[in-house]
């Protein structure tokens, strides 16, 4: 298992050279390397697996709103840790492949429908909870395009990353399992998938800074992915 520093700098490089000095993603992906070291010889598609099924499962409970929606909250948080853990696993370990990239970052976008799913089901309005789904999506979306079009690199971190994605939705269910009793689980759960869906649009006018200046420089990145 390669060390915590090595690992991070393995990272960055497999996500477009992504910078790691950011302290929330620092500390993510630091506690998911931390939870690889003892589980080094399961496979990473295990983990990617279990990910979206428990993100999944976490709209059951939402449905049922009152005290679930704290299970809810709590099953939102664990999935958002075993998709960092298959990644810490691949790459820590020297499984990390091509394939494995493209399917984690797939279920990535699965599990983000069934966040926005279980904010609506919670309370979120429909069409709250589709803006809130459909920012998730658009960043990696748009670097996926950018990419096609000749641009290597990641880009600044925005405020609203896989991280920041994973804890809005978990800390606002729980926080609505919280004042289940007042009645009031609806408005915390509307408040915080608007919340979320500002800092989304904060975070696509950052890419979006950052992509009208990469696309204009011709050749600007030329790091890519090791095969």
């Amino acid at each position: 298992m390669l060390g915590r520093d090595e690992y991070l700098a393995v990272w960055s490089r497999w996500h477009g050279g992504t910078g790691t000095e950011s302290a929330l993603v620092r500390g993510w992906l630091s506690v998911a390397w931390g939870l690889a070291r003892p589980l080094a010889g399961l496979p990473p598609i295990l983990a990617t697996a279990l990910g979206l099924l428990v993100a999944a499962g976490a709209v059951l409970p939402a449905r049922a709103g009152g005290s679930w929606l704290l299970l809810a909250g709590v099953l939102v948080g664990v999935s958002g840790l075993l998709d960092s853990l298959d990644g810490a696993l691949a790459i820590g370990t020297g499984r990390a492949s091509r394939r494995g990239f493209v399917l984690d970052s797939v279920v990535d976008r699965l599990t983000e429908v069934a966040y926005a799913g279980a904010l609506w089901v919670a309370g979120a309005p429909g069409w709250l909870a589709v803006t809130f789904g459909a920012l998730c999506w658009l960043p990696d979306y748009l670097r996926a395009r950018a990419g096609q079009a000749g641009v290597r690199e990641t880009g600044a971190i925005s405020v609203w990353e896989r991280p920041t994605r994973v804890l809005m939705t978990g800390f606002t269910l729980v926080g609505a399992g919280v004042v289940a009793g007042t009645g009031l689980d609806g408005e915390v759960v509307t408040v915080g998938a608007a919340a979320g869906a500002v800092l989304g649009g904060v975070g696509v006018v950052q890419l979006g800074v950052w992509l009208r200046r990469a696309l204009a420089e011709p050749g600007s990145g030329d790091g890519s992915p090791p095969t």
